[in-house]
C-alpha cells in the first residue's frame, strides 16, 4: 500500500520529482503537542460516551452497540419492604424462609473505558484540511477527558509503526497527561523522511486490547484500518462478545473517490514517484482498493453489530464528534469538490 506523502530528498532519483516537505512544526493541522491536546479538555465537556445516547447518535439505533450501562453488585439479602420492587424478589431464598426475601445490588462505580489510536506512517496522509494522524489523535484525546467526566477510567494504546504504548484504565489526572503525552510524541515522529519500517498489524493491536479489556470495557478503535492479519476477525469478534467496540475510521475525501486530474508524489516509505490519476485505469483500481477497505468495515459492522463512526480529514474532529452522537444535526460533510474549490 501506498502512502501519500509529499517528501524531499537529498539526492535526485530518475523520473522522480523532488518536492520540498513544507514547514509543519508549528501547524496544528500536520503535527499536534501535548499542549494542543489539552486544550480539548473545555471542548470535551460537551461530549456524552454514556450507555444513554440520542436518537441521532451512532450508538442508538438498530445497529446500536450493545452499551451495557454499569454492572451491578450484589450486597446483600433481606427481607421484603412494600415499598421494593416485586422484580427482586429471591423467590428461593422466600420459599426455604417462608418470608419474602429480596436481593439488593448496587451499581458498579464506572465502566473502564480503552481508547486505541492509531499513529503509524499510514495515518499520516492528507490531501485537505488535516492529517489522518492529527484527527485521530484529536478524537483520542477528546474521548479521553470525557470519559473521566462520566466517573469512569480511561486506559489506552498508541499504534506506532514500531510497537505499541499501552496504558491500562486508571482515574487518575498523571496517567491521563501520560497518555496524551505518548500519542503526541507518536505524532511527532511521523514526517516525510522518516525511515521504512514494517507496519504494526491489526492482529498485534487487538491482542493487546484483548488482554486489557476482558470485559465490560468501552473499546474506542481509532484508525484506518490498514494492516488487517489473519486473526484479526477472530480477536475482534471475541472482544466484541464481552465488551462495548466501537469502530471509528479515519479517512481522507479521497478515500471516498479519487478525483481526477490529481498529480501528487507518492512514498510507501523508501522509494517515491509521482501519481498521476488522468488515467482512468488508475483511478479504477484506487477507487476499487478504497472500497475493498470500506467493506471489511461494514461487514464487521454487520456481523458483530458494532457502530461505526467515521471521521474526516476534511473538518475539524470536534464538530464532526457533536454529530455523530447527536448532539447537533447532521450536515453534509465537504465532497472533493468542494475541498479543490477551497
Amino acid at each position: 500500500m501506498f502512502n501519500f506523502q509529499i517528501r524531499s530528498r537529498n539526492r535526485s532519483r530518475a523520473g522522480v520529482t523532488t518536492v520540498a516537505a513544507p514547514e509543519s512544526a508549528t501547524d496544528p493541522r500536520i503535527h499536534v503537542d501535548l499542549a494542543h491536546l489539552q486544550a480539548l479538555e473545555g471542548p470535551a465537556q460537551t461530549l456524552n460516551l454514556l450507555p444513554r445516547q440520542p436518537a441521532r447518535s451512532v450508538l442508538a439505533g438498530r445497529h446500536s452497540s450493545r452499551l451495557r450501562g454499569r454492572g451491578l453488585n450484589f450486597e446483600e439479602l433481606r427481607e421484603y419492604w412494600p415499598s421494593d420492587d416485586v422484580r427482586a424478589i429471591d423467590w428461593k431464598v422466600t420459599a426455604r424462609t417462608g418470608e419474602p426475601h429480596v436481593r439488593v445490588y448496587t451499581e458498579e462505580r464506572d465502566r473502564p473505558a480503552l481508547i486505541v489510536v492509531d499513529q503509524r506512517m499510514s495515518m499520516f496522509f492528507g490531501t485537505c484540511h488535516a492529517m489522518k494522524s492529527t484527527t485521530a489523535a484529536e478524537a483520542a484525546a477528546l474521548a479521553a477527558f470525557a470519559v473521566p467526566n462520566q466517573d469512569d477510567r480511561v486506559g489506552g494504546i498508541v499504534v506506532r509503526d514500531n510497537g505499541l504504548y499501552t496504558q491500562r484504565p486508571k482515574r487518575n489526572r498523571r496517567a491521563l497527561t501520560r497518555f496524551l503525552s505518548e500519542i503526541a510524541r507518536a505524532n511527532k515522529k511521523l514526517h516525510a523522511d522518516a525511515p521504512p519500517a514494517a507496519p504494526t498489524s491489526l492482529d498485534t493491536v487487538l491482542q493487546a486490547v484483548a488482554n486489557i479489556a476482558r470485559r465490560d470495557h468501552l473499546v474506542l478503535l481509532i484508525s484506518d484500518f490498514d494492516v488487517v492479519g489473519p486473526a484479526t476477525e477472530r480477536l475482534l469478534s471475541g472482544i466484541a462478545r464481552h465488551n462495548d467496540v466501537v469502530l471509528v475510521p479515519v479517512v481522507d475525501p479521497t478515500g471516498e473517490t479519487v478525483p481526477e486530474s490529481l498529480v501528487s508524489a507518492i512514498s510507501d516509505g523508501d522509494l517515491q514517484a509521482t501519481l498521476d490519476t488522468r488515467s482512468v485505469d488508475t483511478i479504477e483500481a484506487m477507487n476499487q482498493f478504497n472500497r475493498e477497505r470500506r467493506q471489511i468495515i461494514n461487514d464487521w459492522h454487520l456481523r458483530y453489530g458494532l457502530p461505526v463512526a467515521q471521521l474526516s480529514t476534511a473538518e475539524d474532529t470536534l464538530p464532526q464528534l457533536q454529530r455523530l452522537l447527536g448532539l447537533v444535526p447532521p450536515s453534509s460533510p465537504p465532497t472533493n469538490r468542494q475541498v479543490a474549490e477551497d
